[in-house]
């Protein structure tokens, strides 16, 4: 299972919703969420995606909402569009490949890095 599908289900089953019930709700085909959420379709991009996070009930912005978002680009082997659309972090991006493919970081090191770049 694929880590945005994972996360998917999670979020789904929070509403206490049978896979059936959720799809029901919402006019969604329960074979095709099923695939979704064992990995074996990928994951939607922006304007589905949208949708689907409403379905969810995440909020607009909120860490889960990013979350969602964050996973679908990871698996489609792509950087979220907001990233991209911040021109300096674009610029700043080769570093950090640069860094994480050539200074393997040890877990504490990397963990440290994500709570600098979110602020904490």
């Amino acid at each position: 299972m694929g880590k945005f599908g994972e996360f998917f289900k999670e979020k789904r089953l929070l509403s206490s919703l049978t896979l059936r019930q959720f799809c029901s709700n919402y006019n969604l085909d329960p074979g095709n969420l099923s695939k979704l959420e064992r990995g074996q379709l990928a994951p939607p991009q922006h304007e589905k995606l949208e949708e689907y996070a409403k379905f969810l009930g995440l909020t607009p912005g909120s860490d889960d909402w990013f979350k969602l978002f964050d996973l679908a680009a990871a698996e489609a082997g792509k950087i979220p569009e907001d990233i991209l659309s911040d021109e300096e972090v674009v610029d700043k991006l080769p570093v950090l490949f640069r860094t994480l493919r050539g200074n393997k970081l040890s877990e504490e090191t990397l963990d440290k890095l994500v709570r600098k770049i979110k602020g904490q």
